[in-house]
């Protein structure tokens, strides 16, 4: 195949074959991934192979919130970039932007741009530490590659195995670093209580909106305890679970009280684009220090944002995506009743998920040949997957006949015990 060529010769030219874990295929199939798409529309990806294929997995990383080349973005897009994207001067967009964000986010009133969630993140923790002298960080959750979130493993090996990867090898990253971030699990109040207990000089906490779930009760009362109590600036990354579930952040409809948020992925349909959104006086220290770039003040960004928000919001997205996340999530639970498979479910309905659970099985085995039997029906698709507003109740119901084939299948494969253990390692991050 064509594909697999190019990817041979990737390996020997790109380390990892390319920029982006998520989208290597050792996370998928290894030996049966198609790899690279020649072009997009909707939900339906064309490779470079010539087969045509219905994504119903992560749908660019959980960017292509509308879908693949949605018109009304790119039709915005098209129109802007005919007029120049990047000059000497400033494009006014930006500051529509900033404006339309801050609608959204009534606690915030400034905000910074950047492209990738990563540097977003990166930005806010700086502005954080600009504005306290307890520069440790608190954090659950994913956070991006950046030294001051890797940081956390120059302590113990596996600080992050709950967070990203297992046994992550902080390579490169600075020893003066050590003990700067301490993880906590996701939902895990009474352990968040005990770190800033024992841990007088952190500052900031970072947690994300949703995480395979929404944030509990308990965790949130806690959180706004404790930024009450000591003073701690508390930062939600909604980088990927942002504009899913509402315009904005999920962080709305849990009662968190944050002083700064990340958002990234689905801002922009695909087009890069992040936002740090903060109150003023945390903000404007990001004008003390130096932060800045180049590509950050770029109008196609801002311009595929607004043209995004817009589109979210007389379509009511995140409503039409919560609703068809739960309808899959809740037909997985029937038809793995129905096939007598043994699974697990999250509850962050616009980004279901879906685990086998068998003690003394490598599951993960399973996870590998769902996907490889439903790359046989013609789909891109694993245990997870990001919902898109291009997934229509038509082709939903289509891809849950195959689902239901592929339970069968599985399930066969169990009770003839041939199950065998493999090496393939995937884990979900995004």
């Amino acid at each position: 195949m064509k594909s697999k060529n190019i990817w041979k010769n990737a390996l020997k030219l790109i380390p990892g074959g390319n920029g982006l874990l998520s989208k290597r295929p050792l996370r998928f199939l290894p030996s049966g991934w198609p790899t690279y798409f020649k072009d997009a529309k909707g939900i339906n990806i064309n490779s470079l192979d010539n087969k045509n294929y219905k994504d119903f997995s992560i749908m660019g990383i959980g960017t292509a919130i509308l879908g693949y080349s949605n018109s009304y973005v790119d039709k915005k897009v098209k129109k802007a970039i005919s007029k120049g994207i990047n000059t000497t001067l400033n494009c006014y967009e930006e500051y529509l932007l900033a404006k339309e964000l801050l609608k959204h986010d009534r606690f915030a009133q400034q905000v910074k741009f950047a492209k990738g969630g990563g540097e977003a993140m990166a930005m806010a923790i700086r502005i954080a530490r600009s504005s306290t002298k307890k520069y440790k960080v608190v954090f659950s959750g994913y956070h991006g590659w950046h030294d001051w979130y890797i940081s956390a493993n120059l302590s113990n090996i596996k600080n992050l195995n709950n967070h990203l990867l297992k046994n992550l090898k902080p390579l490169g990253i600075p020893k003066s670093l050590k003990n700067s971030t301490i993880p906590v699990d996701f939902n895990n109040e009474k352990k968040l209580i005990q770190i800033f207990k024992k841990n007088k000089d952190a500052g900031i906490l970072v947690v994300e909106g949703a995480r395979n779930q929404y944030l509990s009760s308990n965790f949130v009362k806690t959180i706004n305890q404790l930024k009450r109590k000591k003073k701690i600036i508390v930062i939600v990354d909604e980088i990927t679970s942002g504009w899913r579930e509402t315009l904005g952040g999920v962080y709305k409809k849990a009662g968190l009280l944050p002083d700064i948020v990340i958002y990234g992925k689905a801002l922009g349909n695909g087009y890069p684009i992040s936002a740090v959104i903060g109150k003023k006086k945390f903000m404007e220290k990001g004008n003390k220090t130096f932060i800045s770039s180049t590509a950050w003040t770029e109008r196609v960004g801002f311009v595929a944002a607004l043209a995004t928000i817009d589109f979210m919001k007389k379509n009511k997205v995140f409503i039409n995506i919560k609703k068809k996340g739960k309808f899959i999530l809740n037909s997985w639970i029937s038809l793995a009743k129905k096939n007598n498979l043994e699974i697990t479910t999250n509850n962050f309905y616009s980004m279901p998920s879906f685990y086998f659970n068998y003690k003394n099985i490598d599951n993960e085995v399973l996870h590998t040949m769902f996907t490889k039997l439903m790359l046989e029906e013609k789909y891109l698709a694993t245990n997870y997957m990001f919902i898109s507003f291009a997934h229509s109740d038509e082709r939903i119901n289509k891809y849950l006949k195959s689902c239901d084939k592929v339970f069968l299948k599985i399930s066969k494969f169990l009770k003839k015990k041939i199950l065998k253990n493999s090496k393939t390692k995937r884990r979900l991050t995004y």
